[in-house]
């Protein structure tokens, strides 16, 4: 692997947690923290919605990506109600108040799927070293989304655990997997059809999905209509992002 590409992951990840860190961080700020989990719930809403469905459907036509997107937050929606629920305390209420934590059993799906999200990111930043056709304005629409999806990462995960300190190791550990993407692209891309990745990444986007509807649905449950706001605008944070991604 080329060594601008394998900074490019280094540089990525780094954005990826700082921007994670400084989610954690806020959520010890008395003002905003009420805020912030309906905010990340939509942020990952957003995600979902408009950075990985068109890029499922750019790759598979609408129809399909939509519906590999909707087979991914309902397979995780499966697990939740008949394998293992994602809230043991909740899984029929969503009412998180009766939690130690206020989105106990979040962490392990929420890491999972940002582990493969980002293991596709360095994926796509290995296969555009040799693609004429990408290059600095792809760098930067991936760093740029790397914002808001680390800082809804890193505030979701402080809901979810105990220790701040814990919250923002297991973001490093999730956006570590973008290093390990690069590494694999360069080993084994050209053994590997783009099918797996498809189901990869709806996976991925459809836990998006599922537990950020699920965290804002679990906050409407406990405030109300203020929580809609907050909601809102992370979704339309994220939809911005991707128009400015667009937009260079």
């Amino acid at each position: 692997m080329p060594t601008s590409t394998t900074a490019l992951l280094f540089l990525l990840t780094a954005v990826a947690v700082a921007s994670a860190a400084v989610g954690v961080w806020l959520t010890s700020v008395p003002t905003v923290s009420r805020r912030l989990v309906p905010f990340s719930g939509g942020v990952l809403v957003g995600i979902s919605l408009c950075w990985v469905m068109p890029e499922l459907s750019e790759q598979m036509g609408w129809p399909a990506g939509v519906a590999w997107l909707a087979a991914g937050a309902g397979l995780l929606w499966a697990i939740d109600r008949y394998v293992h629920p994602v809230c043991p305390t909740c899984s029929h209420t969503h009412d998180h108040d009766a939690c130690m934590t206020s989105l106990h059993g979040f962490a392990t799906p929420l890491v999972i799927a940002f582990a493969m999200h980002s293991l596709l990111d360095g994926w796509a930043i290995g296969a555009s070293n040799d693609d004429p056709n990408l290059g600095l304005p792809f760098v930067v629409g991936l760093a740029v989304h790397k914002i808001p999806e680390g800082l809804a990462l890193g505030v979701i995960l402080r809901a979810a655990l105990h220790s701040r300190l814990g919250a923002v190791a297991w973001a490093g550990a999730a956006q570590a997997a973008t290093i390990a993407g690069g590494a694999i692209e360069s080993v084994v891309a050209q053994h590997l059809s783009k099918h797996w990745m498809n189901a990869l990444l709806a996976l991925a986007g459809g836990s998006f999905l599922y537990l950020g509807a699920h965290a804002v649905h679990g906050e409407w449950r406990r405030r109300g209509k203020p929580a809609f706001l907050p909601a809102l605008t992370g979704a339309a944070g994220a939809a911005a992002f991707q128009l400015l991604r667009l937009a260079r």
